[in-house]
């Protein structure tokens, strides 16, 4: 595992685009629904235990998120959705930050997409999936807690989710992952590492 993923630190967390971080270097964004395990999975793969912080109460989070790996590198922690019961004009603003975000965000290169694998491929994973495909960005999917489910059936799952995303005009990578058991960081490391472009320096 590349140490800088260890060494990832909180940058700043932004309201909107116009306050955040320069638009330089590579970053990957986590998009998911607030209940998804989103922060479980950024903390599993830095190996930090609260660098992105998992409220009690999902939804809460409506900033953007950034955390440096290196000078040229980032993460970032996309506003969690669908869980919240927020008002109409909140969604709103939501859905105009994060198309601003997909869209126009230079320094993005990659989307990872985190899915209860007990409730895969939910309205708003449809979104982001055709909001990738518009913005013609590689998505990386996260089955997230695959240890809640027997193998065989959390691998049925998987194959289920391939076969739906069959039709797709961007590349789109998929696995089973569990922060609670620790399986699958590997995989999603070899991802960030394409990514962000370790792979050829």
């Amino acid at each position: 595992m590349n140490p800088l993923y260890h060494q990832a630190q909180f940058s700043c967390s932004a309201s909107a685009l116009s306050n955040a971080p320069e638009d330089t270097g590579r970053e990957v964004a986590f998009a998911g629904r607030s209940n998804a395990g989103k922060s479980s999975a950024i903390n599993t793969l830095t190996g930090q235990n609260s660098l992105a912080r998992i409220s009690k109460t999902p939804g809460r989070t409506q900033l953007l998120n950034f955390f440096q790996l290196d000078e040229q590198r980032k993460l970032v922690d996309l506003p969690g959705y669908g869980y919240a019961k927020v008002p109409i004009a909140v969604k709103q603003k939501w859905q105009s930050m994060m198309t601003t975000y997909l869209t126009e965000r230079k320094a993005l290169v990659g989307i990872v997409l985190v899915m209860d694998v007990r409730h895969p491929l939910t309205e708003f994973d449809w979104q982001m999936i055709h909001w990738c495909e518009h913005a013609q960005l590689p998505l990386h999917i996260l089955l997230t807690k695959a240890d809640k489910l027997k193998y065989g059936a959390a691998k049925n799952t998987l194959l289920k989710v391939q076969r739906d995303l069959g039709e797709a005009s961007i590349e789109i990578t998929l696995q089973l992952f569990s922060a609670l058991k620790k399986t699958g960081i590997d995989d999603v490391h070899s991802i960030l590492d394409q990514w962000f472009g370790f792979s050829q320096s």
